[in-house]
């Protein structure tokens, strides 16, 4: 019995060594587990750190803050042609206006409205910043910008008319005509737009423009007789106004769309109210389209890194008028001045915060206009209106950018060229 017990207190020490031992690997072996999930967690949060930097780039106010001041297409194209755009538009446009056209101007802040903004394009405001003017998205709320912008549209045609009979080919009674037209435009716009919310803002423009028509013609029958027609007319042009709404947040890269509806007024002198000589020739150049018109636009942009693509669709409404007057022998009568029926696409590249450029293309239809001449209805031919864009946008600071937009027309109706200058400027 006594040995028993000895035997026992010789184990029971040794038992409780062995079970303290197996205690301490275990908790050693626990240790190196934690550490291991420790270092996977630090690695997954640099590595998430990575990933998050180009969003937190994206951030910087030039960038952050282009797609917020620009409004329109080229609308301010489809004033002179009948977008750019700005609207200008084309425009703009503008235009863009396409002008009609955009900018860099606003500052960023941490406001809620700011913070509102679309998470598609919050890394694709400086590729916004040089596609035709309208054809952004909107300005902050409570944020106003003021745009100055000058514009210049050269124009020539030559024609060559035989008026006559031909007898046998090489023989021809008649008069042969030759008609050379040069025509240069000459504008400047004020235009501000303000953010009623973070969807909806509202735009007014004024323009002054100034015109110079050169228009040679040369008859040849018997002699040559040459005629020169100088004529020039300036004055303030057809105001506008418009209101654009932000119809999609553009959540989980979807595209964004704008819808757009814009009002043109006939406070420019008009063709009809212009003074003309006893031959009906007029005596100066109308400084405005003399008819009232309305239209409704929607604008598309899609980022697409490192790009971001535009498009528009409008369609511009001229609105008829009873002229009631008489112009020699003929009687005018209503006139309902063709409607238009318009389409741009194009793209938006940002090659660093502040310089942006922006290539499109932008295609207007022209329907005939119809008048009452002496009861009788005539009608014009139709127009095709094509253009090729070309805009650039250099940000200075949060507050101050300069842009600029050209157009050359590829359709035998479309004006040689175009180019907008526009100063944009965030209060």
């Amino acid at each position: 019995m006594a040995a028993a017990t000895a035997l026992t207190m010789l184990v029971a020490p040794v038992a409780a060594f062995a079970q303290d031992e197996d205690v301490s690997a275990r908790l050693a072996r626990l240790e190196a587990l934690v550490a291991s999930q420790q270092a996977r967690i630090e690695a997954q949060e640099a590595l998430l750190a990575q990933r998050a930097a180009p969003a937190t780039q994206a951030a910087t106010p030039g960038i952050l803050d282009a797609w917020r001041v620009q409004p329109e297409a080229v609308l301010a194209s489809e004033t002179g042609r009948g977008l750019a755009q700005e609207e200008g538009s084309t425009p703009s446009v503008v235009a863009a206006t396409p002008a009609a056209g955009a900018s860099l101007a606003a500052s960023a802040d941490d406001t809620p409205q700011a913070q509102a903004a679309p998470p598609a394009l919050s890394r694709q405001r400086a590729e916004l910043a040089a596609i035709p003017e309208g054809m952004t998205v909107l300005s902050r709320p409570g944020r106003f910008s003021f745009d100055l912008s000058t514009d210049y549209t050269r124009s020539s045609s030559n024609r060559l008319v035989f008026r006559g009979i031909e007898i046998v080919p090489g023989i021809q009674i008649g008069v042969i005509e030759a008609n050379e037209a040069d025509r240069d435009t000459i504008g400047a716009t004020v235009a501000g737009r303000f953010g009623l919310t973070d969807r909806l803002e509202v735009e007014a423009r004024v323009p002054y423009v100034r015109r110079s028509d050169i228009i040679t013609t040369v008859q040849q029958r018997d002699e040559a007789v040459t005629r020169t027609i100088d004529l020039k007319g300036d004055g303030v042009g057809d105001v506008e106004a418009a209101v654009r709404y932000q119809i999609n947040r553009g959540e989980r890269g979807r595209p964004i769309f704008v819808g757009t509806l814009r009002v043109k007024s006939d406070t420019g002198e008009g063709p009809f109210d212009i003074d003309r000589d006893e031959f009906g020739v007029a005596t100066r150049l109308a400084t405005g389209s003399g008819f009232w018109g309305v239209e409704p636009s929607v604008s598309m942009l899609f980022p697409s890194d490192p790009a971001v693509i535009f498009a528009n669709l409008s369609y511009f409404a001229h609105l008829p008028k009873d002229v009631n007057m008489q112009e020699g022998d003929i009687l005018v009568g209503e006139v309902d001045p063709g409607d238009s029926i318009g389409a741009a696409i194009g793209f938006g590249f940002a090659m660093n915060q502040n310089f942006s450029y922006s290539l499109g293309y932008r295609h207007n239809y022209i329907l005939s206009t119809t008048s009452q001449l002496n009861n009788i209805t005539e009608e014009s031919d139709e127009l095709q209106v094509g253009t090729l864009q070309f805009g650039m946008s250099y940000r200075f600071n949060d507050r101050f950018s300069l842009n600029g937009n050209f157009e050359f027309g590829v359709t035998e109706d479309a004006p040689d060229m175009r180019f907008v200058l526009r100063v944009p400027l965030v209060f």
